[in-house]
C-alpha cells in the first residue's frame, strides 16, 4: 500500500511538472531584420540648435511613412532599435532602451520617447567609447537579428578613450556594421576638422554594406538622418561614388589620431 501511494505521488509530481512546463515555455529570442543602435553625439562642440535638430531628425525619421514602410517590407517586417547618447569616454547613456518596431504604432511610440528625452551636453568626444558601449548593447538586445548596425552621428574627431580604429575593428570582427553621420553644419573651430567626412570614412565606418551620410547644412540635416535610417532599415547599397571613395586603396589614409593630437596641443602637452 505504501509503495502504491509513493508511486502515485511521484506520478502526480511528474504530471504537475509537465503541466507547468506546458504553461511556461522557454522564451525564444525575437527574430528581427535589424538590431540598430543609434549613437548620437551630445558633446559641447554640438550647439543647442544642433542638438535639437539631431533629436528631432531621428524622431521624425521614425514617424515618416516611408521609414515605417521600409520596416514592414523586410523579410520579418520588424526591427529592434536602441537610442544612446554619448560624449566623453565615461559618458554614454541609453535614453530609449531596446524597442521592437513592427508597425506604425510602435514606430510612433519610439519616436515620441526619443523626442521626450531632455536635451543635455557633456564634455569631450569619445567615438571609441560610443562604439564599445553600442557593441555591449547589441549583445544585450535579447533579439536574434539578421543584421547588427551601429549608427554613429557626431561633429568631431575622437579625442578621449582608446583609438577609434581599435573600437571599430573590434566591432567589425563581431560582424557588426558601423555607419556614420558626420555633422558638418558650421565652420570648424579649434578642435574641429574641416574634412570630417573623410575622417569618418577612414577611421569610423566599416563592415558589410557600411556607408556614411554627411549632414552639411541645417536645411538638409533632418533629410540626411531620414535617408540614413531608410538605407539601414532597407539594407540599401549606398551610391556608387561613396563606395569607391570608402574602398579606394591608392590614396593616403587619414590620420585617425588627429583628435587626440589636437587635444594634447590645446592642453600644452
Amino acid at each position: 500500500m505504501f509503495g502504491f501511494l509513493r508511486q502515485s505521488a511521484i506520478g502526480l509530481a511528474l504530471l504537475l511538472v509537465a503541466l507547468g512546463a506546458a504553461r511556461s515555455p522557454a522564451r525564444a529570442d525575437v527574430e528581427v531584420d535589424l538590431a540598430l543602435v543609434i549613437a548620437v553625439d551630445i558633446s559641447y562642440s554640438m550647439d543647442p540648435d544642433e542638438l535639437t535638430l539631431q533629436r528631432q531628425g531621428f524622431a521624425e525619421a521614425f514617424r515618416a511613412p516611408v521609414v515605417q514602410d521600409a520596416i514592414r517590407s523586410g523579410m520579418l517586417g520588424r526591427i529592434a532599435v536602441a537610442y544612446m547618447e554619448w560624449a566623453g569616454a565615461w559618458d554614454q547613456r541609453v535614453m530609449v532602451p531596446w524597442t521592437v518596431i513592427e508597425d506604425s504604432q510602435s514606430a510612433n511610440s519610439f519616436a515620441d520617447r526619443v523626442a521626450a528625452v531632455p536635451v543635455r551636453r557633456a564634455q569631450r568626444t569619445s567615438i571609441s567609447g560610443a562604439i564599445d558601449t553600442a557593441v555591449k548593447l547589441l549583445g544585450q538586445s535579447g533579439v536574434d537579428a539578421t543584421r547588427r548596425v551601429i549608427d554613429v552621428s557626431g561633429d568631431g574627431a575622437n579625442n578621449q578613450g582608446r583609438p577609434v580604429t581599435q573600437a571599430r575593428d573590434d566591432a567589425l570582427a563581431q560582424g557588426i556594421t558601423v555607419n556614420g553621420l558626420p555633422i558638418m553644419l558650421k565652420r570648424p573651430g579649434y578642435l574641429d576638422i574641416p574634412d570630417l567626412d573623410v575622417y569618418y570614412r577612414d577611421c569610423v565606418i566599416g563592415g558589410p554594406g557600411h556607408f556614411m551620410e554627411p549632414a552639411r547644412s541645417r536645411e538638409h540635416f533632418q533629410q540626411a538622418i531620414r535617408t540614413k535610417i531608410i538605407r539601414e532599415v532597407a539594407d540599401l547599397a549606398p551610391p556608387q561614388p561613396l563606395i569607391q571613395l570608402a574602398q579606394s586603396g591608392g590614396e593616403k589614409r587619414y590620420d585617425c589620431l588627429v583628435g587626440e593630437t589636437q587635444w594634447r596641443e590645446r592642453m600644452g602637452n
